[in-house]
């Protein structure tokens, strides 16, 4: 038998492990981070559809289109958190614009956008919704 016999790990496997553990985690994070954003411009996306379902619900019972706090409370408080005349769901912001619009102007017309605008991300998503019921991408 030989005399210096250890069992475990050598310092260099170890290091090697830990250098695999890191690059690992570097592609991972970002990949984790563009998914996370995806679902939540989806579910945004979807938010959206929602509103502009609602809206023709609401022009058909009031001869006008409604205000974002009245969808909010015809939909339960589903749309997002209210706050005056914005609705914030997730990182994103939901507001009308005239931001405070007459009955005469919902008559008419509406224009609702969503906005996520996190600085650290660099990366500003918009959508808009109008009357016409289609959502565009404004932004990127």
């Amino acid at each position: 038998m030989k005399g210096n016999q250890e069992k475990g790990f050598s310092l260099i496997e170890l290091l090697i492990v830990v250098v695999v553990i890191g690059i690992v985690a570097a592609l991972a994070v970002p990949a984790l981070q563009k998914a996370m954003r995806a679902a939540e411009n989806g579910n945004t996306f979807a938010t959206m559809r929602t509103i502009s379902s609602t809206q023709v619900g609401y022009y058909s019972q009031n001869n006008r289109f409604g205000r974002l706090a009245e969808l909010n409370n015809m939909l339960s408080q589903s749309l997002g958190q209210g706050s005056g005349n914005t609705i914030t769901r997730g990182k994103f912001l939901i507001d009308m614009t005239p931001a405070a619009p007459t009955d005469a102007e919902l008559h008419d017309g509406f224009t609702i956008t969503a906005t996520r605008n996190v600085p650290t991300e660099g990366v500003i998503y918009k959508y808009e919704l109008t009357q016409t019921g289609e959502v565009k991408q404004i932004l990127p």
